[in-house]
């Protein structure tokens, strides 16, 4: 699977990295997600369009760029 790589600029704490893999497990439950509060990198191995996983994200309340 594809993996994709996304800064999230405002993703801040530890329920912030668990909001963002819960947001991309609703699109793709077999998404396997690493989200890193001290980084802010989201690291996404999934099948969906990188886009798909970006709106995803957002709808949760942040802002993903890939990185």
């Amino acid at each position: 699977m594809p993996e994709i790589q996304l800064q999230v600029p405002d993703m801040a704490c530890g329920a912030c990295a668990a909001a963002i893999e819960t947001a991309v497990q609703t699109v793709d439950p077999q998404a396997q997600v690493q989200a890193d509060p001290s980084s802010k990198r989201v690291t996404v191995t999934t099948t969906c369009p990188a886009a798909e996983i970006q709106s995803a994200i957002a709808a949760a309340g942040y802002h993903p760029e890939l990185a």
